[in-house]
């Protein structure tokens, strides 16, 4: 792909880079604007996200809620709808690894090991190498689920790539993730809301050019000062109701 999401190698971009656009309501994977066409067919992903979810509790409201977060920003960057489709399914299974690692290690709520780390670590390959052998062949939810923790310095993993040689996905679903991952209910953290969200922004634009693609976290940080997705940050978080999805009158 190329070093922006408004380049159309490999990217589906309509747009120029993250130009403006107006705000736009934001579905959830079971409504009609997310009908795959895929080798995974969504009563596959939900039953696959489900076995995530009973592997990991803290892990359920998390799919849910990075689902959204795809949507908003690959909308924002332009992509074209069957690439947005295909991100936000792969969004959905980014974790679906997880299956795969055993219990002890994922629910545990003291520090890991060095030698649990690097199990917890083959949820990547494992997660990718499961869907393969269903059946499905699209590069680009394989390429999130594979690589949604590679960064741009090339010291992530399962491939240790960096830069460019990142798919478009993982790039930003990257800054994604981990802005979730600092802003939910953890067995390590309780803090949540607007103050752990400007902690997270923080942290994201400390590991821009490093962790992270600089132009995803500008991208998400524009995206959530215009509040356009700050309700997602409460979605299944805390006991604040979630906003009417009905078209704008």
């Amino acid at each position: 792909p190329g070093n922006s999401f408004g380049s159309n190698a490999g990217g589906g971009c309509r747009r120029s880079c993250f130009a403006p656009v107006p705000p736009r309501r934001v579905a959830t994977i079971d409504e009609p604007a997310y009908r795959y066409d895929g080798r995974v067919d969504l009563d596959i992903v939900q039953s696959l996200v489900k076995s995530i979810e009973l592997k990991d509790r803290s892990t359920a409201a998390h799919t849910w809620r990075v689902v959204l977060y795809t949507r908003a920003l690959a909308e924002r960057a332009g992509l074209e709808k069957p690439l947005v489709e295909r991100l936000c399914i792969g969004a959905a299974l980014h974790d679906v690894g997880k299956i795969d690692i055993p219990d002890a290690i994922l629910t545990k709520a003291d520090r890991l090991t060095d030698a649990e780390f690097d199990i917890i670590k083959t949820h990547t390959t494992l997660g990718h190498d499961r869907l393969v052998r269903m059946g499905e062949t699209d590069e680009h939810l394989l390429g999130l689920v594979r690589s949604h923790h590679e960064r741009w310095d090339g010291l992530g993993y399962p491939d240790g790539l960096a830069g460019e040689s990142i798919a478009l996905g993982p790039r930003f679903f990257a800054v994604i993730d981990s802005f979730d991952a600092m802003t939910s209910i953890r067995p390590y953290r309780d803090r949540i809301g607007e103050d752990a969200a400007e902690l997270a922004l923080l942290e994201l634009e400390a590991g821009k050019g490093t962790r992270y693609w600089p132009e995803a976290v500008d991208a998400f940080t524009d995206l959530y000062r215009s509040e356009q997705i700050t309700w997602i940050l409460h979605y299944f978080n805390d006991d604040v109701p979630v906003p009417d999805f009905g078209d704008p009158s």
